[in-house]
């Protein structure tokens, strides 16, 4: 599926996705203490990979003492984070090709930002993602869980289950150490995983 596929669906809906998902108190507690929790484990430079309107950069900046860059497809979600956060340097591009130099940060946050990309594009991601990060960062990565690579209706577009078994083994191939996964089941939501994982190599 082209990336412009998802991004334009994205942008048709942008407004909407501010509405439900704008701010970090409409998400869960837990993601929030998820994404800080490894936040203050990094060092360095961090990039946002699928940074949608900027919310989770901008905890990542630590209040502004830590340089973050956010990427997304979306133009429309590109230009509402610039909007509201100035600061932070947002740009449109493909994770497939992130337009960073090699070695250039110290973490990586993916959060649901993998969710639409078809599994054998998915490969390719993970291979900017070894590149752009420093050898001993880490990446967290939120997905939902099910089995790997079958498909489900989201709201914005056709999106893909992965397991942490499944994830792990690709993260291996591409250098990575999984440190830890986990997952739960909210009422009323899908089952939600994460996982860090460590470039060794």
């Amino acid at each position: 599926m082209p990336t412009t596929t998802i991004a334009a669906a994205y942008d048709s809906r942008a407004a909407e996705y501010i509405d439900l998902f704008g701010t970090i108190d409409q998400l869960a507690e837990q993601d929030r203490d998820t994404i800080t929790t490894w936040r203050d484990t990094t060092t360095g430079r961090l990039l946002d990979a699928g940074c949608g309107p900027g919310l989770w950069s901008q905890e990542l900046t630590t209040d502004g003492v830590r340089e973050v860059v956010g990427l997304d497809a979306s133009a429309e979600l590109i230009k509402a984070a610039r909007e509201r956060f100035p600061a932070i340097a947002f740009h449109q591009a493909d994770l497939a090709a992130i337009p960073l130099e090699d070695h250039s940060v110290g973490g990586i946050l993916a959060w649901c930002s993998i969710i639409h990309t078809p599994p054998a594009d998915l490969p390719a991601i993970l291979s900017e993602f070894a590149r752009v990060l420093s050898p001993g960062g880490s990446a967290l990565i939120g997905y939902f869980e099910g089995k790997p690579g079958e498909a489900f209706d989201h709201a914005v577009h056709t999106a893909y289950y992965w397991s942490a078994q499944a994830l792990e083994d690709l993260l291996t191939e591409h250098g990575f150490a999984v440190e830890r996964a986990s997952a739960r089941q909210d009422p009323g939501a899908r089952r939600q995983g994460d996982l860090v994982a460590r470039l060794i190599a």
